[in-house]
């Protein structure tokens, strides 16, 4: 049988990559064409679609009484957005940190992790808090939209704000029938991969005998980053990752208000104390670490430009890279040690 669940897994995630993507173009093309401005399609639909595979992962895993997953796959995805996928993008290039990041996603990020370790501190999620986290979307999305439509009205433009709405210029025109088609077989694949999915990784669990919050923090964990991965070495390589950081921190945001937010609105999901004491910590650690270089780089850039309003502030090196990549690689062979040990 654990033949069976690792292809699985491995059929699981290649049409969840394939769905989730499908998914985000199709959506743009509906809501453009229902009216809906090309900023808030940014926002909204390109945002919460990066997120759908993380998303669908953790509802399949509630219903099926595997919540361990979704808990790890939220703490995991996180983890692994920021030691996985910046380390590795920082190596390929240097990544510039916009100006908006200090204003307004890191304060966010901050908020929402930290709101997240006060509810899972009790070593449980349940309906009041999934609906806490849940409330904090809202919330986000207003103080994005804000600080956008600010930036439209100033002197200067959010260098953010325009890559943005070029991204989501840059996806394919549809038909209006083409749309819905491709969004409606987009949606039941990647609602049919999720399902697939979560039953390789718990039958996986299952048969090596770890926990599934162990497998949530890896295979599924960095199975879902993979698309962040991919696609942020490839624009380092052509040269367009100024965008690489400030999605990593809204891919992190979503994950926590989304898709940790379900188990506990599904049902009462009670949390393993490594999961809390150990990951949610090592979760903690990269993102005040990820905070603290971006706020001394973008110091230090605005001391060196005697008064220059500058749209972008220093730049994460591959001295940062390797600092995240090897504590992400030191964290993988922890799970490693302890699930062999146990």
């Amino acid at each position: 049988m654990l033949l069976y669940h690792s292809l699985a897994i491995i059929l699981g995630l290649i049409t969840l990559v394939w769905s989730s993507d499908q998914f985000v173009n199709s959506a743009a093309s509906v809501a453009k064409l229902l009216g809906m401005s090309t900023l808030m399609i940014g926002l909204t639909v390109v945002s919460f679609g990066t997120s759908a595979p993380e998303i669908m992962v953790a509802l399949n895993s509630a219903f099926n009484n595997s919540p361990g997953i979704a808990v790890g796959n939220a703490v995991g995805s996180n983890i692994a957005n920021i030691g996985l996928v910046l380390g590795v993008t920082a190596l390929v290039s240097a990544l510039p940190i916009r100006s908006g990041l200090i204003r307004r996603e890191i304060p966010l990020l901050l908020l929402v992790t930290g709101v997240s370790g006060v509810l899972m501190w009790d070593l449980s999620l349940d309906l009041l808090d999934g609906l806490i986290l849940l409330a904090l979307l809202p919330l986000t999305l207003f103080i994005f939209h804000k600080f956008s439509h600010t930036a439209q009205e100033g002197d200067n433009h959010d260098a953010a704000e325009d890559e943005l709405l070029e991204e989501v210029a840059d996806l394919p025109e549809m038909s209006t029938g083409k749309a819905w088609v491709l969004l409606t077989v987009s949606l039941a694949v990647l609602i049919g991969s999720a399902h697939i999915l979560v039953w390789g990784a718990s039958g996986v669990a299952r048969e090596l005998g770890v926990s599934e919050l162990v497998i949530g923090l890896t295979i599924v964990a960095i199975g879902t980053s993979l698309p962040e991965l991919a696609a942020s070495v490839a624009s380092a390589l052509k040269g367009h990752h100024d965008l690489a950081i400030g999605n990593v921190i809204g891919s992190n945001l979503f994950n926590l208000m989304t898709v940790l937010s379900v188990p506990g609105i599904i049902v009462t999901t009670s949390i393993e104390p490594l999961g809390f004491s150990r990951d949610y910590f090592v979760m903690l650690g990269l993102t005040l670490a990820l905070s603290f270089f971006i706020l001394v780089k973008s110091r230090t850039s605005t001391s060196a430009s005697s008064g220059t309003n500058m749209q972008v502030g220093g730049k994460l090196t591959k001295l940062h890279g390797l600092l995240f990549l090897g504590v992400y690689t030191a964290y993988m062979v922890q799970l490693y040690l302890h699930s062999t040990a146990g």
